[in-house]
Order: structure tokens, then sequence, then C-alpha cells
């Protein structure tokens, strides 16, 4: 949900899933390596950050592959961890993204927004924490009672707003003028990044939001939330498990 201070913020490698995350495929080149991290000038990668794993992949230099096998960011830069070493400085490469784990990941991501959304306007919840995972995900909220029956109407109600094919759209505000949008924040103890202009999320009619992670472009993508149970995590705290139909 929150990206870990990206929603504004483009660090030194240019983002290129900020503005297209159906990118499955982009060019790059190489501008710094540390062991076995390498940093690129662009990247679709996603970094791991705001409760979201990052994207996994390949780096192409010519015919040779290098398995990107997790993406972080570390002062100021996006590193690709790569399975081997070999690549330098300078060296033109194409990434390519495991795109059934980044599609996966988007569609439970815009799925977490829309639950989060009317369980907010509905109760007045917030999110404690979250993880989003490949197979199962999860969402922490401070809600008083650990009600199953309510948490199984929220995202009844919420499948049948996703079915009906609701846009999602991405695009940029100035700090000032997103903070006074009403719910523009779900997040209990957290603020946006003290910058000039948010990246906002809007699933129509649903939510809206700052974040600056991978969403599909309409919700009839994500199929239907599959509730998996609920746990208690301290006074007025739930943590409600959910995945996804195929």
């Amino acid at each position: 949900m929150d990206d870990g201070g990206l929603m504004g913020v483009r660090l030194g490698t240019e983002l290129l899933y900020m503005d297209d995350c159906y990118l499955k495929e982009f060019e790059a080149v190489v501008r710094a390596v540390e062991g076995d991290k390498v940093s690129l000038d662009r990247t679709a990668f996603y970094p791991s950050g705001g409760g979201l794993p990052s994207d996994v992949g390949k780096l192409l230099r010519g015919e040779e592959e290098f398995e990107v096998i997790e993406v972080r960011k570390e002062s100021g830069n996006v590193w690709h961890t790569v399975g081997r070493p070999g690549l330098t400085v300078g060296d033109a490469v194409r990434g390519i993204l495991d795109w059934d784990k980044r599609y996966r990941i988007m569609r439970m991501h815009t799925a977490l927004h829309a639950l989060i959304a009317l369980l907010n306007s509905k109760y007045g919840v917030l999110v404690t924490g979250n993880n989003v995972g490949y197979d199962r995900s999860r969402v922490d909220v401070n809600l008083e009672r650990p009600d199953r029956e309510l948490v199984e109407e929220v995202i009844a109600e919420t499948n049948k707003l996703l079915s009906e094919g609701r846009e999602v759209k991405i695009y940029y505000l100035s700090r000032e003028e997103a903070m006074k949008i009403p719910g523009i924040i779900k997040l209990a103890k957290a603020l946006p990044p003290d910058v000039d202009k948010l990246r906002i999320v809007e699933i129509e009619g649903i939510d809206i939001q700052a974040d600056g992670g991978p969403h599909v472009r309409n919700t009839r993508e994500i199929g239907e939330i599959v509730f998996l149970g609920m746990e208690n995590k301290g006074k007025n705290n739930r943590r409600i498990h959910f995945t996804l139909s195929p």
C-alpha cells in the first residue's frame, strides 16, 4: 500500500513502472556495480518496499543472461542483485521481468487498495501494516472487534464493485492539492514523503490515495478476493488474510 518513500521520489534511477505498470521489457545501461549488485540508469523492476516484494527476472547482455533475484532501494539508488558477476559499468542490457509474478502482485495490490477503501469508508479503520504476496496477502487494520462476519460482508461488497470493471488511473498531483483530498492517506502512522508532487492511484468510484506501486488498469482483471481468515494482533488490531481466485 505504502511505497516505502517512492510516491514522489524518483531516486537516481528512472523508475519506468511509475508511469507504465505493464512494461515487461526495457533497455538500460549499467551505471554502477557493487559485488553482485548492479544499478541501472532506468528500470522497470519494482524494488521491495511498502509491503510489496521486488520483481524478479533477468538482464541480458547480448546473448548472455544474468538472473535478477532481488531488487532493493539503498542510498538513493535501485540495486538489482544478480545471480553471478560479470556485468560492468557501461554495459547495455535488456531487462525482462518475470511477468507472471509481477501481474499477480499487481492484481493483489489493487485488490488490497479496494478492500481497504471499503473498510475505511464503512467503518473508519486505518491500516497498521500490510504484506502483498504471490499466493496470499494480509492487511492489518485498527478494527476493534474480531468480527469475521463484518469482514466477509465487506469482501463480498468489494468483489461486487471489482466485477463492474472500474478503471484504475495513475497521475500526479502537487502535495498541497493531494493532501486536500479526504481519505488520501489510509495509514495509521504515516504521511507521504515531503516532496512537491505525489503519485496518485485512483480506482474509479472506490478509492484514491498516494501510492508508488504497480497496479492493474481495470478492476475486472483482479478476479475475486477470497477470505482466508483473521487474527488478533493486539488491542484494536486485526490481521485479515486473503488470496485471489485464479
